[in-house]
């Protein structure tokens, strides 16, 4: 595919003006099956590009392991963007914030108790150089330069609302340049940031949602020539945990982009396809309070989680319409979903009682961070004796982000950082009664200050104003359960319990499974993560991508934190439900 040009003019390809008309559509949030029909999708809105992030801690989960197999395959996703005659925006970070979690910056990073991220710190940017040689070296073939889909590439993410050290952006930008990334680089930047996050030399971009005259005008401010473009063109929002299921108005969508095209600006639609969080991946945001993303990322965008077009697809594929050519093909029908359908999860296996199946403890003498176990999502499990019996209170410094204790296997209560909590009574019934703490990471900050986020138990932890100390630490990041010890049972458990079942599929195709009466945890079908539910909402579903079902016999697993129905059942069934709306 021809390289992008940039002049004092605009955008050109081949010497001819050109628009970008993208959509932001980020690979790790889709399942790798589904890829081909997301981008024919997008082909058949009018756009002619994608956009999407790189996961840094996904692609580079460990210093020494670099990864591009499965859902993070990124060249193959970049030839089926070529195949569907797409040009691609590539934004590797290393900072993408995306409501990933900690923005997509690996947690080994905090393992250095005094590490500065998204500065000139030695030691962020020795990483950063190493994960740019290794994700951006292969993948030079696909550059538009050399014949390729890629046609920018930017240089971090919003970085003025973060910082002004200019020079940390250069060398952002000469990295990249070592790697051999030859095409046109960018930065974007909501309006009132722009001016501490451009770079000399370099094309800024903005970021916003609605008031394109007064936004583009703010980024003419900054940069009176060359081309006008909106990176982020917010047309939906994402959703909290305890909050309200954000959507917007399609028609006054589609207006604001009609006045935006009519201005002579490229755009990118934040998102086109927002898809899923799967597993422990959802980010968080935390303003004086923690809040935790869910694991939906609908994000009301033109097409829904499952890949169903919406009526902002046909409202902005009539709008792009007025602008440039679109497909003549029909907007495509909504795909087939699994027949509802109810489970039950007869088999049950103990949190507490197989931990040592799920992760190696390692002693302390004061609980040690998720980052200093070298555990990047999950939970930990620490544990201690108490040394006499009778009531007293139980002290944490610093709960990250989300505690369940127990005495002897019995539950004592809950503090959750959300709501500020840090102290809780406890009844030790004998001497040497065992203190377990089973602590989950609710997702590392992504935006601001905070994505120095470290996990677990930080700081002291005191009971009835003395130091606990002589701790074990247990990982458990819940990678793989198929080990677990599994039995059937007809009581219902107490305390944090894997449930398993299985069910019958005669043709795969989509689902949303439905956890009524559940009150908080995580689910797995034949291995793969699903992502978090909780009965606090907003989200009330989860979304089965069709590729993860098999025809004949399926497994699921749910872990339940807490109390489940009695009669252990989900429901598969035809459609979402994300929770009341709010615009």
């Amino acid at each position: 595919m021809p390289p992008l040009q940039i002049d004092d003019g605009g955008f050109s390809i081949n010497g001819e003006p050109f628009r970008l008309l993208s959509g932001g559509l980020h690979y790790f949030r889709v399942h790798p099956g589904q890829w081909a029909d997301r981008l024919r999708k997008a082909r058949l809105m009018g756009l002619n590009t994608v956009e999407t992030y790189v996961p840094w801690n996904l692609h580079q989960p460990q210093p020494d392991e670099f990864r591009t197999d499965g859902g993070l395959d990124i060249a193959a996703f970049l030839d089926l963007a070529a195949s569907e005659g797409l040009h691609v925006l590539l934004r590797p970070g290393p900072y993408i914030c995306a409501e990933w979690e900690g923005g997509g910056l690996p947690s080994w990073l905090l393992a250095e108790p005094d590490i500065r991220l998204r500065t000139r710190d030695p030691r962020f940017l020795a990483a950063v150089d190493d994960y740019f040689a290794r994700l951006l070296t292969p993948l030079q073939p696909y550059l538009a330069t050399q014949g390729g889909p890629v046609v920018a590439v930017q240089v971090e993410n919003e970085y003025g609302a973060y910082g002004d050290d200019t020079a940390y952006l250069e060398h952002l930008a000469e990295s990249l340049r070592r790697c051999g990334v030859d095409v046109p680089l960018f930065t974007c930047d909501q309006p009132a940031d722009l001016a501490r996050g451009t770079l000399p030399g370099v094309l800024a971009t903005a970021n916003f949602g609605s008031r394109p005259a007064q936004n583009l005008a703010a980024l003419r401010a900054q940069q009176p020539k060359g081309p006008v473009m909106c990176t982020e063109f917010w047309i939906g929002w994402f959703d909290r945990w305890g909050g309200h299921h954000v959507v917007r108005d399609h028609d006054h969508a589609a207006q604001e982009l009609d006045e935006l095209l009519a201005a002579g600006a490229s755009v990118n639609f934040y998102m086109f396809h927002g898809g899923t969080n799967f597993g422990f991946t959802n980010g968080a945001n935390d303003k004086h309070t923690y809040r935790p993303t869910v694991t939906s990322y609908d994000y009301d965008a033109p097409l829904d989680e499952a890949g169903d077009p919406t009526e902002k697809f046909t409202a902005f594929r009539n709008v792009i319409a007025k602008y440039a050519p679109v497909p003549a093909e029909p907007v495509p029908p909504r795909g087939p979903k699994l027949a509802a359908t109810a489970v039950v999860l007869p088999e049950s296996a103990g949190l507490l009682g197989c931990a040592e199946a799920l992760g190696e403890a390692v002693g302390s003498p004061q609980p040690l961070t998720m980052e200093q176990l070298g555990q990047d999502f999950g939970f930990v499990l620490y544990e201690t004796a108490l040394a006499s019996a009778g009531p007293a209170l139980l002290e944490v410094e610093h709960v990250r982000d989300r505690a369940q204790v127990f005495v002897d296997g019995l539950p004592a209560g809950v503090l959750e950082r959300e709501n500020h909590e840090h102290a809780l009574a406890v009844t030790a019934p004998q001497e040497g009664g065992v203190l377990s703490v089973l602590v989950e990471n609710q997702g590392r900050v992504n935006y601001g200050p905070g994505i120095h986020d470290r996990k677990g138990l930080l700081g002291q932890v005191l009971l009835d104003g003395g130091e606990l100390t002589g701790w074990t630490c247990r990982p458990l990041p819940l990678t793989d359960v198929s080990a677990l010890p599994f039995r059937a049972s007809t009581v219902t458990p107490l305390g944090p319990t894997f449930h398993r079942g299985s069910f019958d599929v005669d043709e795969p195709a989509d689902a949303f499974l439905h956890l009524d009466g559940w009150t908080k945890g995580s689910v797995w079908i034949n291995g793969f993560a699903l992502g978090r539910y909780w009965s606090r909402g907003p989200q009330r579903s989860l979304y089965v991508p069709a590729p993860v079902l098999r025809t004949g016999a399926n497994e699921i697993v749910v872990l339940e934190l807490h109390a489940c129905p009695h009669d252990r059942t989900v429901q598969f069934r035809d459609s979402a439900d994300l929770g009341p709306t709010e615009e």
